[in-house]
């Protein structure tokens, strides 16, 4: 076997669907089953219905023992709150993906010539590399890459995540317009740039996710320890356009600077991504990454062709920190409901300058400390508490915080994570406001309707149930189709701890069937035979299975079997 590097890769997986083709409202995007079978394009309600998390906090668990409510805080790491950024990121993912898949509709004839020129350099790879721009100059992109730049914390990569799984990743193609139509589409696929900065590495995780998702065992075939990375993208090319990969997601590609990658390298690297293999990017990374754009223009301006999202901290005296804190302030389980008074908001955004995490850990654990207070019986949040929390919990970012307090400048360059391009930021800003206002007012008239309520409960039922960790077969979505199937078939009213309780049991039940047809043979012992007999003759004489089982017809040829049917 061929010497491989561990590749260490939480790979985000979602749903995986048959394909369901639906009419097209822009003409462009018709006749093309790989946008028809995407969702239809969301609007803001949709966003909202789906993005928003409330943690679920009842009357019942704020009467409970103080060991009971220290458990309940924890629901409100959950939290997210829909903001005018996230409408603009989704909007932007949306179009990526979609136009993405112009140029390449599969039922298109350069489609087929394009998997047939990859074809033919992957016979010769060893050269392929020199000339593939060429070969594929002809046959147009319309894949565009977007960067999103922001500060530790801010919720870039929850919210990219969170939109992510608002969309299948898998979709199984079976028939279209009642012609056979046998293919596998992967519609986003989400990667950690790696720590080391290595691009080499960063195309094996590109071969590890795909060999997670699907079960196959490309970082093996293709991500062996002496491959260059030229070579690597030839593959990655090759697997783009087999799968239709709609977007690729690269996140921390700040790392990307911890090596002596040559800068030119790896902007070419980024562009060669939509240029030549085709895929919509996004590329998120910390306000160190604005150092990969810088120098080169013309390769910076097509590594992020539809433009960059910067993404600072929410300012103290906008719509969007008021909208912020004023719901999560909702979210308290002490004796006391704590006014928010102008005093309390002031000292809150000083301790947390806007910075959401942050602000939601420092919410969090100043009431824990307030459970505990003697000094406090009434269990109330106010200015001292919080400044005793900030100073004595949350110590270790002290130095940040202070530096964004009192913008010392020559401070902040220490902490280069919290930097951002702040005269950009406040155009943005001036252009959300209007906007915000809009989305305050639909937030508040869905959370007095029985839809918004089933939603919630969803959410956080959903949350609890993946949170045990103990369903190994279910993913996120199994646990959440489980879930919705529950809550819809319960009045909107009843116990949560009994929808909870319900919910486990059929978890159990469904993770046990999936687990037994995991284990449960799919062929008889004969005809596994041949392929056994196969295998131990090929590393006998040192190949790869592989070679013997394609050159016996166990293995069909994809391309040729697909583009000669």
């Amino acid at each position: 076997m061929r010497n491989l590097e561990k590749i260490n890769n939480v790979v985000l997986k979602g749903a995986m669907e048959e394909a369901v083709y639906k009419e097209q409202a822009l003409l462009e995007y018709a006749n093309n089953p790989f946008i028809e079978a995407l969702p239809p394009i969301f609007d803001e309600d949709d966003v909202l219905d789906r993005f928003m998390v409330t943690p679920r906090i009842s009357e019942q668990d704020k009467q409970s023992e103080i060991n009971i409510r220290y458990h309940v805080l924890k629901r409100v790491k959950n939290f997210i709150q829909p903001l005018p950024i996230h409408f603009e990121v989704e909007r932007r993912l949306s179009t990526l993906i979609r136009r993405g898949y112009l140029a390449r509709n599969p039922l298109d004839k350069t489609f087929f010539e394009r998997l047939l020129v990859l074809h033919q350099l992957r016979e010769n790879e060893e050269q392929a590399h020199k000339y593939i721009d060429e070969r594929l100059n002809y046959i147009r992109s319309t894949a565009d890459s977007l960067s999103i730049i922001g500060i530790s914390g801010i919720g870039k990569t929850t919210a990219m995540e969170r939109l992510l799984l608002m969309y299948p990743q898998v979709i199984k193609h079976e028939i279209y317009e009642e012609q056979p139509f046998n293919r596998t589409q992967i519609v986003w696929l989400k990667i950690d740039c790696p720590y080391d900065g290595s691009l080499s590495t960063l195309c094996k995780s590109f071969f590890k996710a795909i060999d997670d998702l699907l079960g196959t065992r490309y970082l093996e075939k293709f991500g062996y320890l002496n491959r260059v990375t030229s070579t690597m993208l030839l593959h990655m090319t090759s697997l783009a356009s087999m799968y239709g990969i709609g977007v690729l997601v690269i996140d921390e590609i700040q790392h990307l600077l911890h090596t002596k990658n040559d800068q030119e390298e790896m902007l070419n690297f980024f562009v060669t991504l939509s240029n030549t293999v085709g895929i919509p990017t996004v590329l998120i990374g910390t306000s160190k990454a604005q150092q990969l754009f810088k120098g080169n223009f013309r390769q910076a301006r097509r590594a992020a062709s539809d433009g960059a999202i910067f993404w600072d901290r929410m300012l103290e005296d906008s719509e969007e920190w008021q909208f912020f804190l004023e719901t999560l302030w909702e979210f308290q389980c002490l004796k006391t409901n704590s006014e928010l008074t102008e005093e309390v908001k002031k000292t809150f955004y000083d301790e947390c300058q806007g910075i959401t995490s942050v602000a939601v850990n420092l919410f969090i654990l100043a009431q824990e400390r307030a459970l505990f207070d003697e000094d406090n019986p009434s269990e109330t949040i106010n200015t001292k508490l919080l400044k005793k929390t900030a100073k004595e919990d949350m110590q270790i970012i002290q130095p940040m915080i202070k530096a964004l307090r009192t913008n010392d400048l020559k401070e902040v360059m220490k902490y280069e994570d919290i930097m951002i391009n702040l005269d950009e930021l406040m155009l943005n800003h001036k252009q959300n406001v209007e906007f915000e206002g809009r989305v305050r007012e639909g937030m508040k008239e869905r959370f007095n309707t029985l839809k918004y309520k089933r939603q919630d409960t969803i959410e956080n039922l959903s949350v609890e149930i993946a949170s045990l960790g103990i369903f190994d077969a279910l993913n996120v979505n199994d646990i959440r189709k489980l879930v919705t199937s529950i809550v819809e078939n319960h009045p909107v009213d009843m116990d949560f701890n009994v929808m909870k309780s319900d919910a486990i049991q059929q978890a159990i039940e469904v993770n046990k069937q999936k687990l037994n047809q995991k284990v449960k043979p799919h062929t008889k012992r004969e005809e596994l035979l041949p392929l056994l007999e196969l295998r131990t003759r090929a590393i006998r004489n040192k190949k790869h299975p592989y070679e013997l089982l394609f050159a016996n017809g166990y293995i069909k040829q994809p391309l040729a079997e697909f583009y000669f049917n």
